[in-house]
């Protein structure tokens, strides 16, 4: 930006600034000035030393169409002034952070399109995979018309429960990248119609990551599980209490339960404590909407490349954290091939063509502080509560 203002000497004084950079002074002639615009020509000579101040004055006309830098010493004569290099009072400059690529780039337009038709199809393949009993293939002997007026709240009851969990978690994250100016994009609903049988795999958000620093991809990365563990947490607590461990289980799999779902099970249900996996012809829509809330929290938080949990790990441990990441990509590994959990084999290829590494933030020496050291440390224990190790386990009809 660059503001001009008229002093009385009749030179306009420029103040020149760069965003967060350099702030300089830089007087220059005013041709509406009236001392400006009326200068004579010549300057009459009137003592003396005439022929100096003619050649002073020839020589400051001869200039008067370039601009100077202000000096801060108006009572020094002409003859005492030095170049800027050599005259520290030549000009003013105030030291600032240095202008970046990243201050002159055009802030990208949001898209509003593509997230909302991608919303409007995970909510139909929710509401289908609800009203099918979680097997999108299997019509039970009905009609599309008859199985949609016999479950139709069934289905729209998961909808709503799976979607407020992860619309709340993503809020969490595009919320944090607002209150740090932090450019994303909307969610990206990922809907699965028929091919698995919760109907779809979470979202995620574009955000250009480098420009937040330590502390600020620490909170939004943390932000989104958090947000999402409060909405998910109730509608489980509501499924745990509705489960009917009466009735015989059968369907295409069993809902294999991650820890704080084994917990849970013993606190609302203590003559059932020892249930570890949840029949397809048991589940209710609340239970496997938190069911998979849980399941999209706890692959978020894997400590990873740039997952949730990556952003976390980079943010408490730096350099050190590329280290833990390829330690568990290896250990996934070995758990997959000896642990007959083949499931995963494509999450884990997603994650390994993403790269295990996650990038240096724009300052990694912006110190945590031990509160968000202490609750990141904490966090790394979310997988471990809300990850089911088996997934679905197939057991044929």
């Amino acid at each position: 930006m660059i503001r001009p203002r008229t002093e009385q000497s009749g030179h306009a004084v420029a103040i020149a600034s760069f965003g967060e950079g350099v702030l300089c002074l830089v007087a220059m002639p005013d041709p509406d000035h009236p001392l400006d615009s009326h200068r004579p020509e010549t300057e009459p000579d009137h003592a003396s030393d005439g022929a100096d101040r003619a050649a002073e004055s020839n020589t400051a006309e001869s200039s008067s169409n370039e601009p100077v830098v202000a000096e801060l010493s108006p009572q020094e004569s002409p003859k005492s002034r030095r170049p800027a290099a050599e005259n520290p009072q030549a000009q003013v400059t105030i030291p600032g952070p240095v202008l970046t690529e990243a201050h002159l780039r055009s802030p990208l337009k949001r898209r509003v399109r593509l997230p909302v038709i991608l919303f409007v199809i995970t909510c139909f393949s929710t509401f289908w995979a609800g009203v099918t009993g979680w097997q999108p293939l299997s019509f039970g002997g009905l009609d599309f018309r008859q199985l949609i007026i016999r479950n139709w709240d069934e289905g729209l009851t998961y909808m709503v429960c799976v979607l407020a969990i992860l619309l709340t978690h993503e809020m969490g994250h595009f919320i944090a990248t607002l209150l740090y100016r932090i450019p994303a994009s909307l969610p990206f609903f990922i809907p699965l119609p028929l091919i698995a049988p919760i109907g779809t795999m979470g979202a995620v958000i574009g955000m250009e990551g480098q420009r937040a620093n330590r502390r600020q991809i620490f909170d939004i990365g943390i932000a989104g599980p958090l947000a999402g563990l409060v909405v998910a947490i109730p509608i489980l607590w509501i499924g745990i209490s509705q489960l009917e461990f009466t009735r015989p289980a059968y369907g295409a799999f069993l809902y294999d339960c991650p820890l704080i779902v084994r917990w849970m099970i013993g606190w609302i249900q203590p003559e059932h404590a020892d249930v570890t996996t949840i029949g397809t012809s048991q589940l209710n829509a609340y239970f496997m909407a938190g069911w998979v809330g849980l399941l999209i929290t706890g692959l978020n938080m894997m400590p990873v490349s740039q997952l949730d949990g990556g952003h976390v790990i980079y943010s408490l441990f730096l350099k050190r954290a590329h280290t833990i990441a390829r330690t568990f990509v290896y250990l996934a590994m070995a758990y997959i091939v000896f642990g007959d959990a083949w499931i995963w084999s494509v999450m884990l290829i997603l994650v390994v063509l993403m790269g295990t590494d996650h990038p240096p933030t724009a300052d990694d020496r912006v110190p945590l502080g031990r509160p968000r050291f202490v609750l990141g440390c904490l966090s790394l224990a979310i997988p471990l509560l809300c990850f089911p190790l088996k997934g679905l386990i197939p057991v044929g009809f």
